[in-house]
């Protein structure tokens, strides 16, 4: 159901320095523009209540004046007097013309203020925009229903709200403050306040239908306009934002709730219902992507003509209208994917760490949060596979996304085992990341179809990192292999095989190409020489392999985390069955032998 909030909260009422006095201009001259409004009078006291705004640099003193001024242009939108009729006098017009120009100078103002220092003042700023997109775009639908009988959304008031959103221009008390404290002029605010953030997402973003889909749209067309000094301070907000959506709708049953109420309303279909009209829009664009898919050709007979130019006339997102498309899933999916498409080039133009940084982010929801809303989730096939390329953290999670693309969505990656062997050095048994990288490869060796040489390649690269590893990779590598060879019988010949003279392993090392290193031809020395290792639970754990193969696979989760601390802990903790040799036995046992020499 759609929830209705016309009116913004109370504001918090805080201490101001002086007395009442300080405030009664404000409160006096928004009394005579109440009055004015009521007697069709003149309004020339805007104009002194916006110098009042303009030059308050007292956060509680300012607070009240742009309440008081968001109260009067409500009563100034919901009289009519900002839309209406073309068909009036030239002082209407003139008198109209005037009322925008100073709407438009408090909404930048206001807008500004989400950057700044005050907490109360920056939230404030966000709730009084929200709340007159919603009277504006109210007022513009009911003054524009003779000539456009559609609900309309105030798009130009939305787009001001994403710019500050996105690029965070910086408060207008900021200067002054500034200047008087004698300190130098502070940097801009390049980072969404995480306040703002935080209220915009949980009120607006991920609750309404029409605040969503706007927003994509407008932030999306604002990314691929903006400055190049500007893209990073975009694209980092915008992702932010985007990180925010923990919900999105996937029937069409889910749009029904609407910030802008009249665009609740079901859209114009003839005798259509809603549901009617959504499904008409979603299996349009079912037959417009099979008909693209040129396999079809070769299972079904072609489809009448008459019948595809039909269907594809209803199924162009770019015909519905503007209502219409809010009411559409797959507009919905639409504007989401050019959002994604559009951000992601923006966040890998360099190499630099929070370049890394911000791509680790993406990569870490992209499988759950993103693919499965795209309309086609192979478009960001290009761009994750370009991240492989980072290496470390951030190629091994686009790694899985590339998994998770071709085991889902039937995308076509032939060098993938290639880059996940590539990723099997020295410095992988030593990362923060490590547990992580040896859960997703486990998932990415679980086929029981993957060819015997291929897996064969990791079991041996893996035995020979061994052979210079901490003792606590060690012991997440052993339960790993054999679990590898537990589900692959084929490389049991690996552990049989004896070879004479070790210098004769005919595996070789530099091969890249897993399938042609010939480590299936080997054998796994390297395990048996961990018989020998000086740590008892490594050494324990190596004789796994001269034991008939009947347990059951090694649950990985025990052995992931393991770090010397763990190790240590491990042993302080452990019971001691038979007593150690104490010192007193020793010194005695040393006294009777060198008796015996005397």
């Amino acid at each position: 159901m759609s929830s209705t909030h016309t009116s913004l909260p109370a504001a918090k009422k805080r201490k101001v320095s002086g007395s009442d006095d300080v405030t009664s201009p404000i409160r006096q001259l928004e009394t005579q523009l109440t009055s004015a409004l009521s007697t069709n009078s003149s309004l020339n006291q805007l104009a002194d209540l916006l110098d009042i705004v303009w030059s308050t640099q007292d956060a509680a003193l300012l607070g009240k004046a742009i309440y008081a001024m968001y109260r009067v242009f409500v009563t100034i939108i919901t009289n009519g007097l900002l839309f209406g009729r073309e068909d009036v006098g030239q002082d209407t017009k003139l008198v109209r013309s005037w009322l925008s120009e100073k709407l438009h100078a408090y909404v930048d103002f206001v807008a500004a203020l989400m950057s700044d220092e005050d907490l109360t003042l920056r939230t404030s700023a966000l709730e009084i925009l929200l709340s007159l997109q919603k009277h504006l775009s109210t007022s513009l639908t009911r003054q524009s229903i003779a000539r456009n009988p559609q609900p309309q959304f105030h798009v130009l008031h939305f787009r001001k709200i994403v710019h500050s959103l996105l690029l965070c221009p910086p408060s207008p008390r900021t200067p002054a403050l500034s200047k008087n404290q004698g300190v130098e002029a502070q940097s801009p605010v390049t980072m969404l306040d995480p306040d703002v953030k935080k209220l915009y997402a949980d009120k607006w973003m991920s609750v309404y239908d029409d605040i969503r889909w706007f927003f994509l749209r407008e932030a999306t067309t604002l990314l691929g306009n903006v400055s190049r000094e500007q893209q990073t301070t975009a694209a980092s907000n915008m992702l932010s934002m985007l990180e925010t959506i923990n919900t999105f709708p996937t029937t069409s049953f889910e749009l029904n709730t609407w910030w802008v109420d009249e665009l609740g309303v079901n859209p114009p279909t003839g005798n259509r219902s809603k549901l009617e009209f959504n499904q008409i829009v979603e299996e349009s664009e079912k037959g417009a992507d099979e008909e693209d898919d040129w396999r079809k050709y070769f299972d079904d007979p072609p489809a009448d003509t008459d019948e595809i130019k039909c269907r594809s006339r209803t199924a162009r997102l770019h015909t519905l209208t503007l209502h219409q498309s809010l009411h559409s899933l797959a507009s919905h999916r639409a504007v989401f994917t050019r959002a994604w498409l559009t951000l992601l080039p923006l966040l890998s133009l360099n190499a630099s760490e929070p370049s890394r940084t911000l791509v680790l982010r993406v990569l870490n929801m992209l499988h759950r949060r993103v693919l499965p809303h795209l309309t086609k989730a192979i478009l960001v096939m290009d761009w994750v596979g370009s991240c492989v390329d980072y290496g470390g953290a951030v190629g091994l999670l686009a790694l899985n996304a590339l998994f998770v693309l071709m085991k889902e969505y039937n995308l076509d990656y032939p060098l993938f085992y290639n880059r996940l062997y590539g990723f099997l050095d020295r410095d992988v048994l030593h990362l923060k990341h490590r547990a992580r990288f040896f859960r997703l490869t486990e998932l990415f060796l679980s086929s029981t179809h993957l060819p015997a040489v291929l897996v064969a390649s990791f079991v041996k690269r893996l035995a020979r990192l061994s052979l210079d590893a901490s003792p606590s990779a060690i012991v997440m590598i052993i339960p790993f292999i054999y679990n590898l060879l537990r589900k692959h019988p084929a490389l049991m010949c690996m552990i049989h095989r004896v070879e004479d003279d070790m210098n004769a392993d005919s595996f070789d090392a530099r091969e890249s190409n897993p399938t042609l290193t010939n480590a299936l031809n080997s054998s796994l020395w390297e395990l048996h020489a961990q018989k020998d290792h000086y740590h008892a639970v490594v050494s324990t754990l190596a004789c796994i392999f001269e034991e008939a193969f009947t347990r059951p696979t090694y649950a990985m989760e025990d052995f992931l985390d393991h770090t010397y601390n763990t190790l240590y802990d491990a042993e302080a903790k452990r019971r001691i069955r038979k007593d150690p040799v104490v010192e007193d036995e020793i010194g005695r046992f040393t006294g009777q032998i060198e008796d015996l020499w005397t």
